[in-house]
């Protein structure tokens, strides 16, 4: 019978992750020879290599790779075993570690926060701010619970909440001539450069696939993270973009660029949560989402 323990997995969790064995001891709150030493009685009892010592870290061996995804999950469902003891009968108390993209949080969390402190006072909110993909393999390793993000997600083993739509309008220069109650649509701003957040986020890719608008000819990233940044060049003439309407009351307060609304159907994203199907937590997301909806947008 294998003698494999959850400490040695979770140290494997992270060094995986990591990819570094310094970075994964100081996760784990370890000395590096520590977690060395757990990990080279991990591969003694799986009877392979999991991890190639380099000059500047490690990488995972194919095997490594198997083991690395067996191990998030049942880590992760350690986790949802702690937590249907320790949730039973309560909902929104104790920890609860939540993902959010970079384009929804400056604008949900202002408000969520405050809301969730008076009502959920017991509620322990850890959370991460990073793209759709690496939100979601942290939810499907365990390491969060629930992620906000814009749908869908063609997971299997993710279950999601919609919650509401968020329509995109047209961000101009302010100077630039429109015709009066002109609606935008792509023959608009074909001769535009169309900026977007770079690769990754998954506004850039909702934007380019409107079908619609695949026909624009002058893209550009220029390696955009956030919406401030784009509605910046927009403003001191670099080209146009497109803005979730959940942005507009912090982003478009400026004067100098203008927006216009979509002619029908005008192009828009779906809000939701996502969390493991194997979580106990349902009630808590379902009364976070409806907290979430509740909002005023």
């Amino acid at each position: 019978m294998t003698n494999v323990s959850l400490r040695q997995l979770r140290y494997f969790d992270a060094l995986a992750r990591s990819l570094h064995f310094g970075r994964a001891a100081e996760q784990c709150a370890v000395t590096q020879p520590a977690l060395s030493m757990q990990i080279q009685e991990l591969e003694k009892e799986l009877g392979t290599a999991l991890i190639e010592r380099t000059r500047t870290g490690a990488k995972l061996t194919p095997e490594g790779e198997e083991v690395a995804c067996r191990a998030g999950q049942i880590l992760a469902s350690v986790r949802d075993l702690a937590d249907h003891a320790r949730h039973t009968g309560r909902v929104l108390a104790g920890p609860l570690r939540l993902g959010v993209i970079p384009t929804i949080a400056p604008y949900v969390l202002p408000k969520l926060l405050p809301a969730l402190r008076a009502a959920y006072p017991d509620l322990d909110l850890h959370l991460r701010e990073a793209q759709t993909q690496y939100l979601l393999a942290d939810l499907a390793g365990g390491r969060l619970d629930a992620v906000l993000l814009a749908l869908s997600v063609d997971e299997p083993e993710i279950e999601t909440l919609e919650l509401f739509g968020d329509a995109f309008v047209l961000a101009m220069p302010a100077g630039r001539p429109v015709p009066n109650k002109a609606l935008a649509t792509p023959k608009l701003f074909e001769n535009e450069r169309l900026l977007l957040l770079e690769e990754g986020h998954c506004l850039r890719d909702q934007v380019l696939s409107f079908c619609s608008l695949k026909q624009v000819r002058n893209l550009d990233t220029f390696g955009t993270t956030s919406l401030s940044t784009l509605v910046q060049m927009v403003a001191n003439g670099f080209g146009v973009t497109l803005l979730p309407k959940m942005s507009l009351e912090t982003e478009a307060q400026r004067g100098d660029i203008q927006l216009l609304a979509f002619a029908p159907p005008e192009p828009s994203r779906k809000i939701g949560l996502a969390w493991r199907k194997s979580s106990p937590r349902r009630r808590d997301f379902a009364e976070l989402g409806a907290i979430i909806s509740g909002l005023p947008r």
